[in-house]
């Protein structure tokens, strides 16, 4: 079956949004989210920024402070620029610090995009059937951040 038009997608994913996550997104708008929707290769910089804000592990002015805030932490791979097309085992990594998930002990040790895209694919956040150095869509990062947030919100309403 072919994907549903894109506005289908986007009302799909604002229902999903609105129901589930509205409290964890704080400064992002539906044109944001319109703008990833559409976007079959995000930059860095796009990433960071929404994937620092919708973590809740930093708020930024622009995507450039993002950038350079999560390269300096060393949340991004190391020899990128912020107007790269995004890999996955990069996303991955920024995933995996963003949202502070501690991961298995590779992953501990090296702290690597590998050890981090192999984690979150057991985690069942990725796909196994993709390829760590695919170039990332605005969709695929949202499908990802949204399994993140659900995992948060049902780990936090397990624990209350």
């Amino acid at each position: 079956m072919k994907n549903p038009p894109g506005k289908i997608k986007l009302l799909f994913l604002a229902c999903f949004f609105s129901v589930f996550v509205s409290g964890l997104i704080h400064a992002q708008t539906a044109d944001m989210l319109e703008t990833l929707l559409d976007n079959p290769a995000i930059n860095w910089s796009e990433a960071a920024v929404f994937v620092l804000e919708a973590s809740d592990a930093a708020v930024f002015g622009s995507q450039t402070e993002a950038f350079v805030f999560a390269h300096d932490q060393k949340w991004l791979p190391q020899k990128i620029a912020q107007g790269d097309s995004a890999r996955l085992s990069g996303i991955a990594l920024l995933l995996m610090h963003s949202f502070e998930i501690k991961g298995g002990i590779f992953y501990r040790i090296g702290k690597s995009p590998h050890h981090a895209y192999r984690e979150l694919v057991y985690k069942g956040v990725i796909r196994g059937d993709t390829d760590p150095d695919m170039i990332v869509s605005g969709e695929q990062l949202l499908m990802m951040v949204s399994r993140l947030l659900a995992a948060r919100e049902a780990a936090e309403g397990g624990a209350n």
